[in-house]
């Protein structure tokens, strides 16, 4: 097995990533939408949205086939498409957005919404996500990493693989459902293998992985930020050392995705021996839409020749609704029609059989010519009570700021708007266990905003009057996720809470006040 680092020290690359190397955007993507609309013209909503109709116009002019698919095919979030023709994916009826029928659904996280989302993961999509991924393994040619890191394993801390079996259907985490399909040559890298990986019971799960730690070589770990974390922590306690590297030696490289690692940094160095490499990666349940390509790059090379075709709705009051809830009318650009540092909501078209369909990250691109982004927030995760446009990238780096200003670690953080008196307020609960100030914590994390934030500094003189910090330890968080059914995986805190859900959230918080002083 010792080939597949022989492989990527050589730097062997694939006909997906030349191509994307040496053809421009538009150019991958208008073909990529022409293959879509081919493959699934004849699937119900294929034709019922006239997909051959659309394909006719790629002959035209350069825009004239994206002009007839967004007159044809209409914006769907999740409840539209779902409602009008996911669900009967679901209930086993075939050829609806995809051809055959759809086998696997993916749970996603639902950090926005109470309840979770079933999203399809067709056989195309499996395929698509496992080539992306091989993508980005063959990227750490590009790292100066020692031989040994390539016959190391790799441990993945997703979500169970263990799938219920729901009539003619199978649901899970996506992470569940890709792990429990690896390819065959990968299994002999795969850690905590497929026993442990079955495992429903988080913390059985984690405690297993831990206790077994010692026996394996692990070179890359990849996971959500806090649930890695946790585990690690729980290693280092288990084992009685100072440090991960002291049971792992080869650890050189850390996959993350989901939520920025940023909050999360200065307390996960803290757990380390050494320095590592940091990757980022966005796979979502929709589908792998970006990684990070380069060393020392925080950017993520959008992967615009694998299954998925983007739209890009700029980030604006016209094109969203105060909720975050995007307009039917909404204006919607393609990829050589973006500009650099602006922000814009994503739309997927996919070879699993999502047609528009908004997925709720926001980005910005920070090069056009290589097609690199960052991630910057959710259409629903951001405060603009009166104007102060603060978004969930900026509150990532404020609460990073803050915790290296303290030399504290603040592993969860989540912010509301609330009234105040008869303006506004913002509300933030930091998670640390250290010993910390919340008046200090507040002056800080309000100071760096100001700096971070042009239009929140103009708003704190005005009408967002007061700014409240409230310290609560690490554990509550994670309770109030288990609370919900949402404990691990890919499971992520949510970074805003309005409405209902903050309701929940402050009465959770006052009944574990209440049980302490019992």
């Amino acid at each position: 097995m010792a080939i597949l680092g022989t492989l990527l020290k050589k730097g062997i690359r694939i006909r997906e990533m030349l191509e994307q190397e040496y053809t421009a955007p538009f150019d991958l993507q208008k073909k990529e939408l022409k293959e879509l609309l081919m493959t699934a013209s004849h699937t119900e909503f294929g034709k019922y949205y006239n997909f051959a109709d659309i394909l006719h116009s790629f002959r035209k002019g350069h825009h004239e086939f994206y002009k007839h698919y967004k007159n044809n095919v209409p914006i769907h979030a999740y409840n539209k498409i779902y409602n009008d023709w996911w669900k009967l994916s679901l209930k086993g009826v075939k050829n609806i957005c995809w051809p055959g029928r759809v086998k696997y659904f993916a749970l996603s996280s639902g950090t926005s919404e109470a309840s979770s989302k079933y999203i399809p993961v067709t056989k195309d999509m499996t395929k698509a996500i496992q080539k992306t991924s091989v993508r980005q393994i063959l990227t750490l040619s590009k790292y100066d990493l020692p031989p040994e890191i390539f016959t190391a394993g790799i441990l993945m801390l997703g979500g169970s693989t263990h799938l219920n079996k729901r009539g003619s259907f199978f649901e899970g985490d996506l992470s569940g459902i890709q792990a429990a399909r690896l390819p065959f040559w990968f299994q002999h890298f795969y850690k905590p293998g497929k026993r442990i990986a079955k495992t429903r019971n988080w913390d059985a799960k984690l405690n297993e992985i831990a206790r077994k730690a010692r026996e394996w070589d692990i070179g890359i770990v990849v996971g959500v930020p806090a649930w890695i974390q946790i585990l690690i922590e729980k290693i280092i306690s288990i084992h009685n050392v100072q440090n991960i590297h002291e049971i792992w030696p080869n650890l050189l490289v850390y996959v993350h995705g989901g939520v920025s690692l940023d909050p999360y940094r200065k307390g996960f160095e803290k757990l380390l021996g050494r320095p590592i490499h940091y990757i980022e990666t966005y796979l979502a349940s929709e589908g792998f839409i970006a990684f990070q390509a380069y060393p020392n790059r925080r950017s993520m090379r959008l992967v615009l020749n694998n299954g998925i075709f983007y739209e890009f709705v700029p980030f604006e009051e016209k094109n969203f609704d105060a909720n975050g809830e995007i307009k039917p009318d909404a204006e919607t650009l393609l990829i050589d029609e973006v500009e650099e540092g602006k922000e814009y909501a994503i739309l997927l078209s996919s070879c699993a059989g999502a047609w528009r369909y908004l997925i709720g990250d926001v980005i910005k691109f920070t090069s056009l010519e290589e097609a690199e982004i960052v991630i910057t927030g959710r259409t629903k995760h951001f405060l603009s009570l009166c104007g102060e446009h603060l978004s969930v990238d900026n509150m990532n780096k404020a609460i990073e700021l803050v915790a290296n200003d303290l030399n504290i670690s603040i592993q969860e953080f989540t912010v509301a708007g609330i009234p105040y008196g008869t303006l506004f307020a913002h509300h933030w609960f930091i998670g640390t266990d250290d010993v910390a100030d919340h008046d200090v914590i507040r002056q800080k994390l309000d100071n760096h905003l100001k700096i971070l934030n042009d239009d929140y500094a103009v708003e704190r003189s005005a009408a967002l009057k007061e700014v409240k910090v409230e310290v609560v330890p690490v554990k509550t968080f994670y309770d109030w996720m288990e609370s919900k059914g949402k404990v691990g995986g890919q499971n992520k805190f949510p970074r805003v809470m309005k409405n209902a859900q903050l309701e929940d959230w402050q009465s959770f918080l006052q009944q574990q006040l209440d049980g302490n002083h019992l």
